[in-house]
Formats: C-alpha cells, sequence, structure tokens
C-alpha cells in the first residue's frame, strides 16, 4: 500500500491560502491546491494500517480510502477516481467543504498529523474533471416509476442521484431560483465557488434528472398535487429554523440571522438581484458575530470582504484547547481549537461571553452588552452558565448577526394538512426506512435528523434512495 515507511519519510503539508490581501478583495475561493509531486508524497503517508479507521468509524460515506490512496501514490487517476465515485458522488463538495472527520479518525494521527484525505479527494475529482474522466452515467434502462424530491441541497442531490442511476424518472422541485440548497446560498463562495454546483448540476441533467426551479411545493403547487404525480416523494429540505436570541432589543434593526446576511451576498456573488430594502452589509460597520461555529466564521469572511470597519465574534462555550483533550480520544472528533480562513483575515475572537442587551436609539441596533461567564456543574451534576461579577462590558455595534445553529426545520402547515407528524424537536418523524407518516412519502437529511454536516447529509441522501427503490420495487410485486 503506498510506499513502505512513507509516513516515516514525509510530514504533512496543507496547501495554504492565497495572501490575505489579495483573498480579502473578491469572493474566490482561497484555499490552494497541492502539486502533484506533493500530492504523491501525502498519499505514501497512508500506513497501509490493519484496521482503517478512516472509513469505517470517521468517514460517514464509507470512502475506500486507502486504496485510493494508494491508487493516486501510484499515479493511477482513473482507478482512484473509480474507488471513490463507488461511495462519493459529489467529491467537489466534500473536497472542499468537509471538516474531514475521517483525518480525525487516521491510525497516523495517533502519535503524527494525519493524512491529507480530504487534498487527495478533492485532487482525484478535480483531475477527473480536467482530463475528461467525467462522463455523464446514463441509466441503460428505466423503471417506469417516478420520484419527486423536494430540495436540492446536498441530502436532495446525493437521493436524486442515486435513484435516477437505478433508473428512476426522477425530477427535483427547488423554491430558489438556482440548484445547490445550502451549498450554493448558505456557503460563501471563498470557500466553495458556484461554478463547480453548476458543473455537476448540468451533469446530473445530462444524466436525465429534472430540474424545476422557482417551485415551492405546498404554495405555487400542493403536496397533493405531487403526491399524484408521482410514485413516491422525497423531502430534502434541510433544517432551516435558526436558534434565536431571547434578550431585550432583539427587535432592532440590524440584528439578524447569519443565513440572511449569507444568503444576501451569496445571491449577489452569484448575479442574482437583492432588493435594496433586503440587502444586508456590513460596510463601514461595527460587526458583532454571536456563535462561534463555521457559520460564524463565514460571517466574519464576508463581513471583512464587505469592508466592515471592526468584527467581533463572541462564543458562549469555553475556547477550545490547541491539542487533543482526553476528553475526545481518537477515533473520536476532537475538541479543538479551529483557526479557519476567515480568522486569519481578520477580527477578534471572545470566548465564555453571554450576550445580556442589545443596545439601539429606538429604532436601530448602536451596541450590545456583554458578560463573561464560567462553566459550573450544578447540583444536579449539569453544567450551567455562571456570570463573572464585574465582567460586564459593551461594545458598540452597527451590526448584529446571530450565528447559533439551528433547532430544526420549518414547520409547514401544508405538510402538516396532509398528516406529516413532526417530534418535539421539530424534526419529522420517520420510521427505520425513512418513510414519514404518510405512504409513499420519505424524508431524508437535516429535516429528520436535525442540522449536521453536508457530507451526513449526503449519506443519508443516498441511504434513503435504496430504501425507496426497494419500496417502489415491491409495489410491483
Amino acid at each position: 500500500m503506498g510506499k513502505d515507511g512513507g509516513f516515516l519519510e514525509y510530514g504533512r503539508k496543507e496547501p495554504g491560502y492565497r495572501q490575505k490581501r489579495q483573498r480579502l478583495k473578491d469572493y474566490n475561493e482561497v484555499e490552494l491546491r497541492l502539486s502533484e509531486e506533493e500530492l504523491t508524497e501525502q498519499a505514501a503517508r497512508c500506513m497501509d494500517c490493519g484496521v482503517p479507521f478512516c472509513h469505517g468509524c470517521g468517514c460517514p460515506l464509507s470512502n475506500v480510502i486507502p486504496e485510493f490512496n494508494d491508487m493516486l501514490y501510484r499515479h493511477q487517476w482513473e482507478d482512484a477516481l473509480e474507488i471513490l465515485m463507488e461511495t462519493n458522488r459529489f467529491p467537489e463538495f466534500t473536497g472542499r467543504i468537509c471538516p474531514a472527520p475521517c483525518e480525525a479518525s487516521c491510525v497516523l494521527g495517533i502519535n503524527d498529523e494525519p493524512v491529507t484525505i480530504r487534498q487527495i479527494e478533492l485532487a482525484i475529482i478535480e483531475k477527473a474533471f480536467e482530463k475528461g474522466y467525467i462522463k455523464p452515467s446514463i441509466p441503460s434502462e428505466r423503471t417506469g416509476t417516478r420520484v419527486a424530491v423536494i430540495g436540492s441541497g446536498p441530502a436532495g442531490l446525493a437521493v436524486a442521484d442515486a435513484l435516477n442511476q437505478l433508473g428512476h424518472e426522477v425530477t427535483v422541485f427547488e423554491k430558489d431560483r438556482k440548484v445547490g440548497g445550502i451549498l450554493r446560498y448558505g456557503i460563501p463562495d471563498f470557500k466553495l465557488e458556484k461554478s463547480v454546483i453548476d458543473r455537476r448540476v448540468k451533469l446530473m441533467r445530462e444524466e436525465g434528472i429534472v430540474f424545476e426551479r422557482g417551485v415551492v411545493v405546498g404554495k405555487d403547487i400542493s403536496f397533493a398535487f405531487v403526491m399524484d404525480r408521482f410514485d413516491a416523494v422525497c423531502l430534502a429540505g434541510g433544517a432551516r429554523e435558526p436558534r434565536d436570541l431571547k434578550v431585550p432589543g432583539r427587535e432592532l434593526k440590524g440584528t439578524y440571522f447569519a443565513m440572511e446576511f449569507l444568503r444576501c451576498q451569496n445571491k449577489k456573488t452569484g448575479g442574482e438581484r437583492v432588493p435594496e430594502n433586503e440587502d444586508i452589509v456590513a460596510t463601514g460597520k461595527s460587526v458583532v458575530v454571536i456563535g462561534g461555529g463555521d457559520t460564524g466564521s463565514d460571517c466574519i469572511g464576508t463581513s471583512l470582504r464587505q469592508g466592515a470597519k471592526k468584527v467581533l465574534q463572541i462564543e458562549i462555550m469555553p475556547k477550545p484547547p490547541k491539542k487533543r483533550p482526553d476528553t475526545t480520544p481518537w477515533p473520536e472528533w476532537p475538541n479543538v481549537l479551529k483557526e479557519t480562513s476567515s480568522h486569519k483575515e481578520g477580527g477578534t475572537r471572545r470566548w465564555c461571553v453571554n450576550t445580556v442587551e442589545i443596545k439601539g436609539d429606538g429604532e436601530r441596533v448602536t451596541s450590545l452588552v456583554a458578560e463573561e461567564i464560567e462553566w459550573k456543574r450544578g447540583k444536579d451534576g449539569r453544567m450551567q452558565v455562571v456570570p463573572v461579577k464585574g465582567s460586564r462590558f459593551e461594545v458598540k455595534a452597527d451590526l448584529v448577526l446571530l450565528a447559533m445553529g439551528f433547532v430544526g426545520p420549518r414547520r409547514m402547515d401544508s405538510l402538516s394538512e396532509i398528516g406529516i407528524k413532526y417530534d418535539e424537536r421539530a424534526h419529522i418523524v420517520k420510521n427505520e426506512l425513512g418513510m414519514t407518516s404518510i405512504e409513499g412519502v420519505f424524508v431524508t437529511g437535516d429535516m429528520s435528523t436535525g442540522q449536521s454536516l453536508v457530507v451526513r447529509a449526503m449519506a443519508d441522501g443516498r441511504e434513503c434512495a435504496r430504501n425507496i427503490h426497494e419500496y417502489l420495487e415491491q409495489k410491483k410485486r
């Protein structure tokens, strides 16, 4: 497998980013690429370990990682592509935006830095497009059954692709003007340029999938209409209900959910018009981002590109350590400090900070009041927030962005009317086969599991497609 002892000869190498002063002037992807020689060395680091935890434990898609590493090391690019595509149909997405749980469970990571699996995955698929290895895969036979997929995010695209390859006629309904869901409207171009999505969607169209854009099922057309005309329906609308902040002043203008802010910029970058009264910009403003995750990081990078005067990111949780702590041992996902490309571009970060109040001039936000907190275990054994006396502070704020995650999918009256059931957390209830409380209506991705990773949504979509296929086959018998 690869080069014997390669991990002893070569260290981990990251591709790095474009220069900060350059990348802050545009929304193009910031991450550079490793050369073919560097990729060969990185693939040589794969250990031929006895139990490859990277794909058995780390990767939700169960990518056969050691094998495609070996093929790349041997410069057998087409073989590497074939192995990769057996489990991951959209490696151009995961290769750019996946946090790489496979690397967190790499055996080499026990006492060294893990293999650069994400970079190798991205290199394989981009080489394939460059060399023309990727061609439309059109099913030789059709089953005669029709499936409607509602939502074109990562889960929706995954289930549509898998069902199409199995011979079903698939129509994807998307409420927005363009396909991609959160991939297009939630993730900034500096992480995922939208031409990458367009390239994949074009291929899927050539393979026979129909995309109906600008159609809100339940409003423009009814669910009953869809259910009457398709043999099965799959709900893949994602978890878009953001967690709100219940503090005085929340209603002031200038306080928005992070996705409202990111969506505006993504639409403008993609050439879509945003009405002036709906546009949200950070230009010349003091920005406070509440929430320390990836969405908050995306708000930082976008604010800096728009010309924000100052950016502060606050997080209620404690600052993670730089090295893997004992509480998240290998092969678990490590709770370590993450510094994204956006963090490297500017702004200030603070941890263990709780928002107390948003102040304004009666109409617009002017400042934010917060306090430092400690996490202490209560009598019931649960961790609880304890304010630090005398730590309250106030910062100027012209724009406050709430990036505290999502609580689930938005409840839709049109779904409730046809009998779709939700659980106590507003997730759509499904059985072990992914079917909802309505016969023939399935659900996949974050609508049923809650907010998660793009790669997990893709894996769930693939599994849901298998269940829908089996359901349709049984109906024929």
